[in-house]
């Protein structure tokens, strides 16, 4: 396994007092129209006084700081959804140890940041050329991006450049385990095969209040009950001991933080065993007080209207939480509100999402000429589109300037493909409203077919290659025809339990997304393939999501019919 890739920034207080404004953007890379963004933005600030979601007038959320979609400095780089298309937006969130909310606002090359306390000033520094950075963290004083190979960054002439620097031992480590929370991960050297993503080897989180530590989760036999064990980093024994019950059945815990007042913070999920109309899943932040005491509990805003993000939550060092809430046309962060429980009582969030299979609308039975297979056939194709090294010729990758996406001053070309004319790439293009089977996408792509097409908005074009959401899933359960989002429902059957996902189903959210399903990781996240313009950075990519997460969002299990089991 090769070596990670972290971008080290500079201190955040001295990387944000070197810019104000915002700079310019990459000329190469996916932006939103700022003129578009603004109108958006606007007619969204109408809902600004319906943003209070919680139920328990104790524990109301607020927005702290809302964001158009544009290019300035008072706005966020934002792609709209069409169908089988997500919102590409903002990917990250985290709390900088100054108080700072840093954004990885990738769609416009930039990390952006304000103080929660004065949210009006927003500042604003670029990402060196070349750069797709998908996830962001602050460890052991330093911030971290993720782009899959190491590369450190630091602070000049008000933007981002190349670092000579090196962090200090062990450092690489720790922000290695805190990107893993979040599905941020290595991929497997080319031939290799697993049939999920292995659990992190130490679980080190960098937090305010002690330092590294560790942490340790433990479920009971129910899967209602949880023990987390944290220890300092090194440390044979832990130093204190977290437990908390569930309504029904945790899915992923992971330690976020401890604040400067040593109080503890673990987001989880609690994911029940569908067995006809109930509340549905819900994810939360459960507090501990410095002894280990359970306080009360945050629960997260999900909604089928919010888009994926790969971190969306934070915990600033005073112990605030907030909350990444993309939806069209604007972004919110939302300060979240507290809810206090006894110690000892079972977490029953009050706000979950609605059962999921109340929202399916299963179609007439539909008939797809397809070839027999079992699911080890179906997982095989998925990982080969994953896989797929294939040499971008010059035909392929196409001229400059790409700007040809209308209504957007952004490309056609995917991001994995930028500057890689000429060079052997992995994973077959994102490309909507394409499809085709692999053995077609090599036989185009070798006779200089234009490699992938990012223009969601646009009529889907015929002079490009590649597949999208919908079509990889198609192919991948060996279909002749190409199935949307919303045709999937009439070819599948709604999983009632979502704990009886097998490799080879889907979690698809009709109208916007589909993913296959490779497995539950040892940590009790899905792992999934996915062809994504923004989660996957414009290509089929092995992605892992929390799985609450994505049925809030309103992801629904699905299991092809004519599938073996």
């Amino acid at each position: 396994m090769t070596s990670t890739d972290m971008r080290i920034f500079a201190p955040a207080s001295l990387l944000f007092a070197l810019a104000l404004a915002a700079p310019p953007c990459g000329p190469a890379r996916a932006q939103a129209a700022s003129a578009q963004g603004a109108a958006q933005g606007a007619a969204a600030q109408g809902a600004a006084a319906q943003d209070v979601a919680r139920q328990d007038p104790g524990a109301r959320d607020a927005v702290v700081r809302r964001f158009s979609a544009g290019l300035g400095p008072e706005a966020v780089g934002l792609v709209d959804a069409s169908e089988d298309t997500e919102i590409s937006g903002p990917q990250a969130i985290y709390a900088g140890d100054d108080g700072q909310i840093y954004l990885l606002d990738q769609v416009n090359d930039r990390v952006l940041g304000f103080d929660a306390r004065e949210p009006s000033r927003t500042r604003s520094l670029a990402l060196p050329p070349g750069l797709e950075p998908t996830d962001l963290i602050v460890a052991a004083g330093r911030v971290y991006v993720w782009d899959g190979r190491p590369i450190a960054l630091e602070a000049a002439d008000g933007g981002l450049t190349r670092s000579l620097s090196a962090p200090e031992a062990g450092d690489e480590d720790l922000a290695r385990s805190m990107f893993a929370q979040t599905g941020s991960q290595e991929e497997p050297q080319p031939g290799a095969t697993r049939a999920v993503t292995p659990p992190r080897a130490n679980g080190l989180v960098s937090t305010r209040g002690r330092g590294a530590v560790s942490a340790k989760v433990t479920l009971d036999k129910s899967g209602a009950g949880a023990r987390v064990e944290v220890a300092l980093r090194g440390a044979p024994k832990p130093f204190a001991t977290l437990a908390m019950k569930a309504k029904d059945r945790f899915g992923s815990i992971e330690l976020l933080d401890i604040d400067a007042d040593g109080r503890f913070y673990a987001l989880a999920e609690n994911i029940p065993a569908y067995a006809g109309p109930r509340a549905g899943a819900s994810t939360f932040v459960a507090r501990f007080s410095a002894k280990g005491a359970l306080e009360g509990v945050y629960e997260l805003p999900l909604t089928p209207a919010v888009a994926l993000s790969r971190r969306f939550v934070t915990i600033s060092p005073d112990g605030d939480v907030y909350f990444l809430r993309t939806r069209k046309g604007v972004v919110d962060v939302i300060g979240v509100g507290f809810e206090p429980m006894r110690p000892g009582q079972t977490i029953a969030p009050r706000n979950a999402a609605a059962d999921y299979a109340a929202l399916a609308r299963l179609g007439p039975s539909a008939i797809a000429a397809m070839r027999p297979l079992t699911r080890a056939n179906v997982v095989e194709i998925g990982r080969a589109f994953e896989g797929f090294s294939w040499r971008v010729s010059p035909r392929s990758y196409g001229g400059e300037p790409d700007a040809q996406c209308s209504g957007f001053n952004r490309v056609r070309r995917p991001g994995y493909l930028i500057g890689h004319a000429g060079q052997d790439v992995r994973g077959v293009p994102y490309c909507w409203g394409c499809q085709g089977s692999l053995a077609q996408f090599s036989a185009r792509v070798s006779n200089g077919a234009l490699a992938g097409n990012v223009c969601t908005r646009d009529t889907p074009r015929r002079d490009v290659v590649g597949v999208d959401c919908s079509s990889f899933v198609s192919a991948a359960w060996g279909l002749s025809t190409h199935f949307t989002t919303l045709a999937i429902p009439s070819i599948t059957t709604l999983v009632p339990d979502p704990w009886a996902l097998k490799p080879g189903d889907a979690l698809n959210k009709p109208g916007s997304h589909v993913m296959l399903f490779m497995g539950f990781t040892a940590d009790r996240k899905a792992e999934v393939l996915e062809a994504s313009p923004g989660a996957c950075n414009g290509r089929v990519c092995r992605n892992v999501y929390p799985l609450a997460a994505l049925l809030q969002r309103g992801y629904e299990p699905r299991r092809f019919r004519a599938l073996a089991d």
